[in-house]
C-alpha cells in the first residue's frame, strides 16, 4: 500500500495530484536535492551544499526542512560536538525516482543530450 503523506497545517492550492506535487517538489533545488541523496552518496548538508549546481545554503536548509515535514527525508545524528547530521530519504522519498527519471530521460531526448547517468555528474 501507498503511503499517503499528509499535514494538517497544510492547505493545497490545488485539487490537482500534478499541482500539489509541484507545490512539494517543483521548485528549482528540490528534486536535485532528492538526486543527489539518490544517487550521488550526498549525505550531509555541506555535501549537499557542494553539488555541481551549488544550492545556497540558506535554500537548502528550508528545502531539508520541507522535505524532512513531509516524511520525504529522515535525519540522523551523527556527530554531537557541533551537532551534525545525514540525510537520508525515506521510503515516500525513494519513491521520487520514476520521476527523476522520467525527467532525465526526457531532457536527454529533448534537450539535445546531457548527462544521462544518473549516477554521474
Amino acid at each position: 500500500m501507498t503511503e499517503v503523506l499528509k499535514r494538517e497545517d497544510h492547505d493545497f492550492r490545488s485539487r490537482c495530484s500534478i499541482a500539489r506535487t509541484l507545490e512539494l517538489v517543483g521548485d528549482k533545488w528540490t528534486l536535485l536535492i532528492v538526486r543527489d541523496l539518490m544517487w550521488h552518496d550526498k549525505h550531509t548538508f555541506q555535501a549537499l551544499q557542494d553539488s555541481a549546481e551549488r544550492v545556497p545554503s540558506n535554500i537548502l536548509s528550508e528545502r531539508l526542512k520541507r522535505l524532512m515535514n513531509w516524511g520525504l527525508v529522515r535525519r540522523e545524528t551523527y556527530q554531537q560536538r557541533p551537532v551534525r547530521y545525514h540525510y537520508h530519504l525515506t521510503d515516500s522519498g525513494r519513491a521520487l525516482e520514476p520521476v527523476l527519471l522520467q525527467a532525465m530521460h526526457w531532457g536527454h531526448q529533448h534537450l539535445d543530450g546531457g548527462l544521462f547517468d544518473p549516477c554521474g555528474e
